[in-house]
């Protein structure tokens, strides 16, 4: 039995794809840098940007939509951290895909030309 037809690659590389994408931007790579110290409200993270409020609630939306940060409210705040557990399975993805292995995509003779 071939691997590629037991394990769908497709929608793993979809959302590694949406999540790398995410913290393309430099501005987003720093911010998951700055949670990576800890929890921070938004008017934090704000002062540390020449933007807007809603410029940063856009790239707020785009890292929370990923799955790489977490928001919560308290009162009229809205605090953000890093989703440790979504990071990881990102890290364990990629790890994945740039190490060689006996089940690596390029050995398994698939018909769509790999291998």
């Amino acid at each position: 039995m071939i691997l590629c037809e037991v394990i769908p690659l497709e929608p793993i590389y979809t959302e590694t794809a949406r999540m790398l994408k995410a913290i393309s931007d430099p501005k987003r790579l720093r911010i998951v840098d700055m949670l990576s110290c800890g929890e921070l409200c938004a008017c934090n993270i704000l002062e540390a940007f020449q933007v807007t409020q809603p410029t940063l609630s856009h790239d707020m939306k785009v890292l929370v939509e990923a799955g790489i940060v977490q928001d919560r409210r308290e009162g009229k705040n809205i605090f953000y951290s890093l989703n440790d557990a979504r990071l990881a399975e990102l890290s364990g993805v990629l790890n994945r895909m740039f190490t060689s292995k006996p089940d690596c995509i390029c050995n398994l003779g698939c018909s769509s030309g790999c291998g």
